[in-house]
C-alpha cells in the first residue's frame, strides 16, 4: 500500500513502495534447454501478424522478452526457467536533508517576514534585505507579487496539513528523526546515462513511412519472444496485457513494461494512434512541459507554449464525467491559464485545487516553506468534463464521493527530475472502479494505465532498478 496514512488534510504517500509493489518479475527461458526452434519474428495483432523488418538495420531492432512461464519445449522436454525480480533503486528516494537548509536561507528571512505586508500592494514592492556588505533594494515584478500573495493564501493549509501527516509518518515508522550529526559527505547519486534519447527517436520516427490508419491499431506483446520494428513502436499503442513484466529493448537499451500497461511513444504531433484506438478515459492526468526561464535557457528539456497545450485533444479522449488532473508549477501565470483558459476550452469544469508537498525522510520541507525562490510544493488542478454529461455514464449506478476542494499529497520526492508521485490510490474514492486511465506527458508506466509521451519509457530503464533475486 503506497498510502502510509490518510487524514482529513490528505495523504502521506510512499512513492517507492508503490513502484516496488508492481510485479517487476521477469521470466526468461534458458536457451540451451528450450526448444531448438528460433523465436518467431512476427508481431501478433488481434489474431493477425506481420513480418518485422527493421529499416534502421539490425542494430535498431526492438525486441520484447516474454515474462510467462513455459515448462515444456516443443519437443515435450523440460525447459529451465530463469526468473529475475527487479526493485527500484531506493537511493533515488534517499532525501535525508533539505535541498536548501535553513542556514543558507537565513539571509532571506527578513524579506520573507515582510510578505504579510502585501495587502494593498498592486504593482511593485521594494524590500530592503540585509546583504553581507551593504543594503540592497529588491524590486519584485508583478508575477512575483502574485506568487507571494498566493503563498500567503495557502500557507497555513500547507503547514498545518503537512504537520499532521508528518506526525503520523513518525508514528508509523515511515519517517525517522534526523540525527544531530548530518551526513554532509554522502556520495552523490550516479544516474544512468541517457544513451537512448527517446525524444530524438520520436523525431526520427516522423521520417518513417506512414502506416494505413485503418490497419491494426495496437501492438500486443504476446507469449513468445517477438521482434518489433521501429515503425510498429512509434505508430501503434503497445500493450502488455499479461500478468507479468516484459522487457523491451530500444536501440540497445532495455526497459521494463509492467503488467497490464500500455503506452504510445511519440510527440504531440503524432498522437493519432492514441485517438484511432477509439478508447475514452475516465481519468486523464496531464503533466505539461511548462515554459519557464530556466527551461528556455537549458537545452535538456523541451517545452510547449500555452497554445500548443490547448491543442491537446482532451475532448476526444475524455469519457463522460472524466476527471482531468493537470500538474501546474508555482507560476501564477500557468495556474490562471489552466483555470481561466485551458479548462474552459476543453469544456472542463474546475472542481478543486490540491497540492503535492515534498519532504525529506526526516519530515522537513525540501525547501524552506517561505523561500521566495523555490517552494516545497506544486499544484494539481482538478476538473470534470461536463459537455458529455447528457450521455449515459459508465456504471451510472456506482456512487463516487465528491472531490474535496483542497487536499495534500505529502511524499518524499524522487531524485529523478519530474518523477511525480502516483495518484491511483488517492483517487480511488473519487472515480468509478475499473475505469480507464490515461497519463499524458508520462515518463513511466503503471499497471492499468495507458501512458503517452516522447519520453514515456524513461524511468522504466533497467538502470533505475536493481535485481533483488535471480533463480532458476
Amino acid at each position: 500500500m503506497s498510502v502510509v496514512c490518510q487524514l482529513s488534510p490528505g495523504w502521506l504517500v510512499d512513492h517507492l513502495s508503490f513502484i516496488n509493489k508492481i510485479n517487476y518479475q521477469v521470466h526468461q527461458h534458458h536457451e540451451p534447454c528450450c526448444s531448438k526452434s528460433e523465436p518467431t519474428s512476427s508481431v501478433y495483432l488481434d489474431s493477425l501478424h506481420m513480418d518485422s523488418v527493421s529499416s534502421f538495420g539490425s542494430s535498431a531492432t526492438f525486441t520484447a522478452s516474454d515474462s510467462t512461464i513455459k515448462l515444456e519445449n516443443d519437443d515435450g522436454g523440460n525447459c529451465e526457467m530463469f526468473i529475475q525480480k527487479y526493485v527500484f533503486r531506493s537511493e533515488l528516494f534517499d532525501v535525508t536533508i533539505p535541498y536548501i537548509t535553513s542556514a543558507i536561507h537565513k539571509e532571506c528571512q527578513q524579506s520573507n517576514e515582510k510578505e504579510d505586508l502585501m495587502n494593498g500592494v498592486k504593482n511593485e514592492i521594494s524590500i530592503s534585505t540585509v546583504g553581507k556588505k551593504r543594503k540592497r533594494c529588491v524590486v519584485f515584478n508583478q508575477g512575483e507579487v502574485d506568487a507571494m500573495e498566493y503563498h500567503t493564501k495557502i500557507r497555513e493549509l500547507i503547514l498545518d496539513g503537512s504537520s499532521q501527516l508528518i506526525q503520523e509518518g513518525f508514528k508509523s515508522g515511515f519517517l525517522h528523526p534526523l540525527s544531530e550529526k548530518r551526513d554532509k559527505c554522502r556520495e552523490p547519486i550516479t544516474l544512468p546515462l541517457d544513451t537512448c534519447n527517446l525524444s530524438e527517436l520520436c523525431e526520427m520516427a516522423k521520417h518513417l513511412p506512414s502506416l494505413n490508419e485503418m490497419e491494426l491499431l495496437t501492438l500486443q506483446l504476446m507469449e513468445d519472444d517477438v521482434s518489433v520494428t521501429e515503425q510498429d513502436l512509434f505508430s501503434r499503442v503497445v500493450e502488455n496485457n499479461s500478468s507479468f513484466t516484459k522487457t523491451i529493448t530500444v536501440m540497445g537499451q532495455k526497459y521494463l513494461l509492467p503488467p497490464k500497461s500500455s503506452f504510445l511513444l511519440s510527440d504531440i504531433s503524432c498522437m493519432h494512434p492514441l485517438l484511432n484506438c477509439g478508447k475514452t478515459y475516465d481519468v486523464i492526468v496531464i503533466d505539461p512541459p511548462w515554459q519557464n526561464k530556466s527551461v528556455k535557457r537549458s537545452k535538456r528539456y523541451s517545452y510547449l507554449s500555452p497554445l500548443q497545450i490547448k491543442q491537446i485533444p482532451i475532448p476526444k479522449l475524455a469519457a463522460p464525467d472524466c476527471l482531468v488532473i493537470t500538474w501546474v508549477t508555482n507560476r501564477q501565470k500557468h495556474l490562471r491559464f489552466v483555470k481561466e483558459e485551458l479548462y474552459p476550452s476543453w469544456s472542463v469544469e474546475l472542481v478543486a485545487e490540491w497540492h503535492w508537498v515534498k519532504i525529506t525522510n526526516s519530515g522537513e520541507f525540501v525547501f524552506p516553506l517561505d523561500s521566495p525562490h523555490k517552494k516545497p510544493y506544486e499544484g494539481l488542478v482538478l476538473g470534470r468534463v461536463r459537455e458529455k454529461a447528457a450521455l449515459p455514464l459508465r456504471k451510472a449506478d456506482v456512487k463516487v464521493l465528491p472531490i474535496p476542494d483542497h487536499k495534500l499529497i505529502v511524499s518524499v520526492p524522487c531524485a529523478l527530475h519530474s518523477h511525480k508521485p502516483p495518484l491511483a490510490e488517492v483517487l480511488k474514492d473519487y472515480v468509478k472502479p475499473e475505469g480507464q486511465y490515461l497519463e499524458l506527458f508520462a515518463r513511466n508506466l503503471q499497471p492499468g494505465w495507458t501512458s503517452w509521451g516522447n519520453e514515456v519509457l524513461k524511468f522504466q530503464h533497467v538502470d533505475y532498478f536493481i535485481v533483488l533475486e535471480s533463480r532458476s
